[in-house]
Formats: structure tokens, C-alpha cells, sequence
């Protein structure tokens, strides 16, 4: 049998093995019970069989995108619009119906994940087997795998193509080919449009890291040897960088653009040096004694979804140091037993480099609780723009993989095994149960003297659970955990003293050991998989609250100040405000700022409130007049108040007031007696005269009409009678463009948040268009990008033809 043949026949055992371990939420009708998917992502895909072929297959980026719904108006000017290309996505959500679709998504993309890492363990020189095991470890392990509990779909499918990342840039170190270096920056490319942009982040910062320490050991190695082929691999990483930033540009420019004035901008963080506040940063760090859950994976109690049940496989909640989490850092206690045995007879730079991943994304892992990440914090650009340094655990996860591989390699060789060392060896790893079990005896024999050393500890609140109970709950549950790792570790100790011992075969220790692996991460994935029936619910359907206030006019919103925003939004009903975890610092301020008594929601569109019958009785009294009950639902429990002050989309104004501090713009906003028809607050002097604020103004400035309102163009008709600033009830965003009678002009921010134009008396004609630069610039370089590649590509494929051919 060929290699070839050899590795696609593992990978299909790969694949089949997975689909077995992760049947319990692949042939259900029920769905993962996780609030990310059952609220979000599942509504998202659900209707996806519904869709021609031809829609999934088309991939528009002709423009940017500006949500009307969402947000009083949202856009990450077309930053998401590289999902465009990721057709295969939309086939499978297409041939496999909701909600089965969302879990084989996930599994199929672990399957990913595990068949780079395979290639990866071949790449680097280990037999078809126990590359095989590190396809497992990346596939399986529950640092991976209990991702699926936490529903982090898009995360999921992010870090299934960094091994490929790697497993392509590998060759093109072994073979110094353009080819694999551009498919490297198209992996990584891929990636990024995957929209889990810390997950990128972090995958690029390590192949930044592999790229410098391979460089190092070559110029060493050619410095010694007098080679010279440094300059053309330093160049071929060059090409590389530069390829990924110009294929990565559709999304890469405009995010980099939106970002820059938003709540993780310039002007955040600490010292206004951009991202996030020190603590905020770094509030999801590993603490360094949880390391101990590499080794008995419930030390810390078991992650169960956030605020849920508890299954009754899970004895004790998660305890420890994170605010919370909803899943474990455990990766199988095989590949650390495996791991000394490369270190003791494969000491190589692939050794060293997957030791390299291995402690160092434990200690990034560990955020605050290093002096590295702190440094990082401060003076490594990005950094600071995320608040998980855990997320990268994936990387350590593959660094183990592929320790696991070599150690199996080493295992199986007989001359290994004979020798001084391999006895050493074994020494050690009588080690690990011994010590596992003599803990064990002692907190069996001291229990009550270490529950009173530790009661502080172990009685911790969590956001979920208080009371003295959880004493007895944790430290019982403590001691059955390490009770489960000592046997485990007896039992993989045992087969691996057998086969030394010669008294099994090595194929099957082999199959032992890989049965004891998938059997220890399958009692921990276990516990990961929730199912829950389908909501009855759906999003798709209108309650009488939502039927009524659909009927707003075109150009108003609603602000729900019960239940989630984006149900309403998802029926295409606008909606004022909608929770986003970064928002534009202007709209983060204005919300800060928001008062109801004001003319804030006026000046927004906010035709109408949605109240839960029990606030509104509650708050009703500090309303005022301004806000009248116009529906009531059926069951009473919902009240619709309508605004009747709101303003039209557009109005003009005759007067203005310059005002250059955000705050004190926001303070007058807020204060009832500000009449937003009668003056405009600014940022600048205005280009025209306009009226003296003091002066008397008497009658109207002149009426505006709104002739369409659409996503990215909004038209309007405007007769001035004097000169005034036209102000619409839209956010000003600088990738906006205005048109007055069919010539741009400039679009200024008025009243904080809103956006203006000034006009002269007379009738106009006025456009806005949503035509933002950096999306258009890096469109063509993304599609000029898919075209090199595919020149390349097919290049390569026709030398390789032509040498075939030649060798004939």
C-alpha cells in the first residue's frame, strides 16, 4: 500500500471514529444546549435547505453593508463580507437540515482540525499511526472539543485551519517552494474570514514566532555548513506576509478602519493607548494552579453551561480562579506520559519547536498571572485588543499532538526500548501513579484537617451557587476525580511495562493505548454535550407586540426595553439599541448618556417603547406625557408606549451652536428644555452664516421629505427657507457620502451622534450613499490576491504534470 493510500485510509478512520464519539449530538433532533447557538447561530442557519443552489454558490461583495436594524444603524464596512467565500459552509447548512446541521458543522470542523495535525505529525517525519493519535489529540482533546459546549461555532471552525497553517508552512521550510509559502498566506487568509479574528490573531502571532526560531536554527546550521539559502527563505517569508495582507485585505482594511473609533480604539484602554482597560484585558487568564486539571481534569470541579443545571454526570461546578468558563483545559493524560520520550530520544528542532508551543502558550495562556503577558500587554501591538488570553490553549493543544506522535514513534522502537534510558523512562512514569495515589491517600486520611486549612477556598462563592454545601460538594469531588486520573494513570502505566516487559505485541499496546485515550477525553467530552429540544418558539414567528409596532413608518425605530433586541430586528424591525461587546465610541457615549425625558429619543426615531407590564407600572410616573400606552399584547404582560415628540427622519435647523467637548454636548442633550428643531449642536464653525441661537426665530426653516430609505441610500427633498443645517436621524459615520443636487458635500456630526448637511435656501435634492474606501480598496487587492494564487497554482500543477510526463 502507498503512503498516499496509507494516510487517506487513516484519515477516513479518523473521520469515522469521530463521527461515532460525537453521535449523540450528530443523529438527534434535538440541539447543543448553548445560548450562543440556540439564540443566535441556529436562527441564522435554519432555513439554509430552503436556498437555491445558485444563491449559495453566488458570492456578492460588490458592496459594503449597513444594517438599518440593528444599533440605530450598524456596519463593520464590509468586514464580514469575506463569508462570501466560504461557499462550502453554506452547502453543508444547505444538505444537512437544522439543528443536526450546527453539531456536524462543528465535528466536521474538529475533523478539519485533527486531518492539518495528521499532516502536520507526517510532515515532520512520524508513521502514519502515530500521526494518527495527534490528529486525535487535536480532534478530541476537550480543551478543543468542550468548545462545542460553550457554542462557539465560528470559533470552532477558526482553529481547525491553523494546523494547516502550519502543516503548509512546514513544507515550505523543507522545500523551499513559493507555492507552499502562498498557500500558507491563503490558509491564514481563509482563516481570518472565519470572522474569529482573536483566534487569527493568535495563529498568526505563532507562526510569526515559528518563522523566527526555524530561521534561527537554519542560519545556524548554514553558517556552520556554509550554505547561503538564508536570503531566499527569509525572502519566500516576506512573500508570504505580504500575500495573506493583500488576500486578507476585504476584511483586514475596513475592520482595521472601524475598529479605529471604537470602544477598542486609539483613544481606549489604558493611557488612551487603545483596546482594552488592563483588567478587562486580561480577566479570562489560566491561573497557573489549574494546570493541575492537565492531570485530573475535575481538580477544579466541570464547566457546565453558563447559569444551567448541572448534569448528573457532573458532581461539582467549576470553582476556580476565571470569573467563569464554559469549558476545560484538559487534553488527555496519554500525551503527557509520551511526551518525555521525544525529549529523550528525538531531541530535534521539531521537538523543540512542539515543546516551544507547548510551554509557551501555556504561559500566554496565563495572562495576568505572568510577567510575560503583562510585557506583551504593554508593548506588543494587538494585545490589548483581547480579553481571553486563554483562547490560546488551541496552540499547546497542537504542540502536544505532535509530542504525542514522536513519543508513539519512540515507543515503537524495539532498539529504543532495550536501552538504559527507555528504563529511566519507565521509572518516571511509575512516577505519576505513585505520586497520584499517595495524594490520594492523603486527602482521604486528612480530610477534615484540609478542608479546615482550605475552607476559604473551597467555599467560595460562584455567580451561580453559594451556601456551605459546596465545601463537601468540591472536596468530594476532588478526591473522586484524582481517585479516576490514579487509576487511568495505573492502567496506561501498566500496558506501557508491558510491552517493555515483551508481554504484549506492539500492535496491540498500540490499539490499548488508543482505546484508553478516546475512552479518557470521551468520559470528559461526554459531559460537554447537552442536548435540549429545538425551541418551540422560533424567531421566525411574530408575537401581536411585534405585528403591531412592524407597522412603524419607514424610517422609525423601536427600542424594546424587554426581551432581546435582535428578535425584533431579525424581522426586520429597526431597533434603537442592540448589545454588541464593541460598540463606536460616539454611540457607546450617547448611550452612556441616554435619558428618556430628553429629546435623545426623539432626535433617534424612536417611535415606540416596548415595556414589561410590571416596569412600566413601575416607571410610568417619571415618563411624563411624552410616551402614551397604545398596545397592550393579549396576556397583558406587554406594554407599547408611543413617543409622540419623535422627530421625522430629516428636519432643518435654522441655528447652531459650536460646541467642541463631547461632554458638554452630551450634558445639553440631556437636559429636557434642549429643542433640537431650534438649534444643533456642532463640532465646528459652519461653512455658511446661519441665525444667531439668541436671536427670535419665528415660523418654520423649511419641511423635509423622505423619498427612500434603504439600507446603504437614504433620499430626501429639502426646502430651505433661510440657511439651515439639515440633520437626519442617522448616525454619522465617515464612510457615508452626501449628494446635494446631485454635487457631494460634507457630511458633519451634529448632536453627538447625528449626521448633517448645511444647505441654502431653495429646493434640493439629497443622497446618501454608504460607499466606504477601505472596502473597495481591499476588495480588489482580496480578488487580485485569488487571481496570483490561481496563476500560481495552476503553474505549479502543470510543472508537476510535466515532470511526471518526462519521467515516463
Amino acid at each position: 500500500m502507498t503512503e498516499r493510500k496509507k494516510d487517506l485510509l487513516l484519515l477516513a478512520a479518523l473521520l469515522a471514529l469521530m463521527v461515532l464519539f460525537f453521535s449523540k449530538i450528530l443523529f438527534t433532533d434535538q440541539i447543543v444546549r448553548a445560548p450562543d447557538i440556540i439564540n443566535e447561530f441556529y436562527w441564522g442557519v435554519k432555513d439554509a435547505p430552503h436556498k437555491s443552489i445558485g444563491e449559495l454558490l453566488s458570492i456578492n461583495v460588490s458592496r459594503a453593508d449597513w444594517n438599518p436594524y440593528i444599533n440605530s444603524g450598524h456596519t463593520n464596512e464590509g468586514g464580514m463580507a469575506s463569508l462570501r467565500f466560504l461557499i462550502y459552509q453554506q452547502l453543508l447548512f444547505h444538505l444537512i437540515p437544522a439543528p443536526a446541521s450546527v453539531a456536524w458543522f462543528m465535528v466536521l470542523h474538529l475533523f478539519i482540525g485533527g486531518a492539518g495535525l495528521y499532516f502536520c505529525c507526517r510532515a515532520v517525519g512520524c508513521s502514519p499511526f502515530a500521526a494518527l493519535l495527534g490528529g486525535l489529540v487535536f480532534a478530541l482533546a476537550p480543551e478543543n472539543a468542550s468548545l462545542i459546549n460553550a457554542g462557539h461555532v465560528m470559533k470552532i471552525a477558526t482553529i481547525s485551519y491553523a494546523p494547516w497553517a502550519f502543516y503548509f508552512f512546514e513544507r515550505g521550510f523543507q522545500t523551499r517552494r513559493l507555492i507552499f509559502f502562498l498557500t500558507t498566506g491563503l490558509v491564514l487568509a481563509l482563516q481570518f474570514f472565519n470572522t474569529h479574528w482573536q483566534i487569527a490573531f493568535y495563529t498568526c502571532l505563532s507562526i510569526g514566532v515559528y518563522a523566527i526560531l526555524r530561521l534561527a536554527g537554519i542560519a545556524l546550521a548554514e553558517r556552520r555548513k556554509g550554505a547561503k539559502g538564508l536570503p531566499r527563505l527569509v525572502g519566500l517569508n516576506a512573500v508570504m506576509l505580504f500575500f495573506f495582507l493583500t488576500t486578507v485585505s476585504i476584511s483586514l482594511l475596513p475592520l482595521a478602519n472601524w475598529s479605529a473609533d471604537s470602544t477598542r480604539g486609539v483613544a481606549s484602554g489604558d493611557a488612551g493607548k487603545g483596546g482594552l482597560q488592563r483588567e478587562e484585558a486580561m480577566l479570562w487568564s489560566l491561573p497557573p494552579e489549574e494546570v493541575t486539571a492537565f492531570v485530573i481534569p475535575g481538580f477544579f470541579g466541570i464547566s457546565r453551561q453558563e447559569a444551567g443545571e448541572n448534569p448528573s454526570n457532573i458532581h461539582s461546578y467549576y470553582w476556580g480562579r476565571m470569573v467563569f468558563t464554559q469549558t476545560i483545559s484538559y487534553m488527555g493524560l496519554l500525551p503527557w506520559l509520551l511526551v518525555p520520550l521525544p525529549l529523550l530520544f528525538r531531541r530535534d528542532r521539531y521537538t523543540w519547536l512542539a515543546v516551544a508551543g507547548v510551554v509557551g502558550g501555556i504561559l500566554f495562556s496565563m495572562g495576568k498571572y505572568t510577567p510575560f503577558y503583562q510585557l506583551l500587554f504593554d508593548y506588543f501591538p494587538g494585545i490589548n485588543r483581547f480579553r481571553v488570553p486563554k483562547m490560546m490553549m488551541f496552540v499547546p493543544v497542537m504542540g502536544l499532538g505532535i509530542l504525542a506522535a514522536r513519543g508513539i514513534d519512540v515507543l515503537r522502537d524495539e532498539a529504543v526500548r532495550r536501552g538504559r534510558k527507555f528504563n529511566g523512562y519507565l521509572a518516571g512514569l511509575v512516577a505519576l501513579p505513585a505520586l497520584l495515589l499517595a495524594f490520594l491517600g492523603v486527602a482521604v486520611a486528612g480530610k477534615g484537617r484540609w478542608i479546615d486549612a482550605y475552607f476559604q477556598t473551597l467555599s467560595q462563592p460562584t455567580r451561580y451557587e453559594q451556601g456551605a454545601y459546596l465545601v463537601g460538594q468540591r472536596w468530594d469531588n476532588l478526591v473522586h476525580e484524582t481517585a479516576l486520573a490514579t487509576g487511568l494513570a495505573i492502567l496506561l502505566t501498566g500496558v506501557v511495562i508491558a510491552l517493555a516487559k515483551r508481554l504484549i505485541p506492539v500492535r496491540i499496546t498500540l490499539a490499548l493505548l488508543l482505546c484508553l485515550f478516546v475512552a479518557d477525553v470521551w468520559r470528559i467530552d461526554d459531559k460537554f454535550m447537552f442536548l435540549v429540544p429545538v425551541p418551540e418558539k422560533a424567531k421566525g414567528e411574530m408575537t401581536p407586540v411585534m405585528e403591531f409596532v412592524s407597522r412603524v413608518p419607514v424610517g422609525y425605530r423601536v427600542l424594546p426595553l424587554e426581551g432581546d433586541p435582535m428578535e425584533y430586528a431579525s424581522k426586520r424591525i429597526p431597533v434603537m439599541f442592540t448589545p454588541n461587546p464593541v460598540q463606536q465610541q460616539r454611540w457607546q457615549n450617547f448611550l452612556d448618556a441616554f435619558s428618556f425625558t430628553s429629546a435623545m429619543p426623539d432626535m433617534m426615531n424612536v417611535r415606540y417603547l416596548v415595556y414589561a407590564r410590571a416596569q412600566y407600572e413601575q416607571d410610568k410616573g417619571g415618563l411624563g406625557g411624552k410616551y402614551v400606552p397604545v398596545f397592550t399584547s393579549p396576556d397583558g404582560n406587554r406594554v407599547v408606549l408611543e413617543n409622540r415628540s419623535v422627530l421625522p427622519k430629516g428636519w432643518l435647523v435654522p441655528s447652531v451652536a459650536v460646541v467642541s467637548d463631547p461632554r458638554q454636548a452630551l450634558g445639553i442633550l440631556q437636559n429636557p428644555s434642549f429643542d433640537p428643531v431650534r438649534l444643533a449642536l456642532v463640532e465646528a464653525p459652519p461653512p455658511i452664516p446661519m441665525a444667531d441661537p439668541n436671536s427670535n426665530l419665528s415660523g418654520p426653516s423649511g419641511t423635509v421629505q423622505l423619498i427612500s430609505y434603504e439600507s446603504e441610500r437614504i433620499d430626501l427633498t429639502a426646502k430651505a427657507a433661510v440657511n439651515s443645517l439639515l440633520v437626519v436621524g442617522e448616525k454619522y459615520y465617515r464612510g457615508w457620502k452626501a449628494f446635494v443636487d446631485g454635487k457631494e458635500t460634507p457630511i458633519y456630526p451634529v448632536d453627538h451622534i447625528l449626521r448633517g448637511i448645511y444647505l441654502a435656501p431653495g429646493e434640493h435634492r439629497v443622497e446618501f450613499l454608504f460607499d466606504p474606501l477601505p472596502f473597495k480598496v481591499g476588495k480588489y487587492l482580496t480578488l487580485a490576491s485569488f487571481a496570483l494564487f490561481a496563476v500560481m497554482l495552476g503553474r505549479e500543477l502543470w510543472l508537476r504534470r510535466r515532470g511526471g510526463e518526462s519521467g515516463q
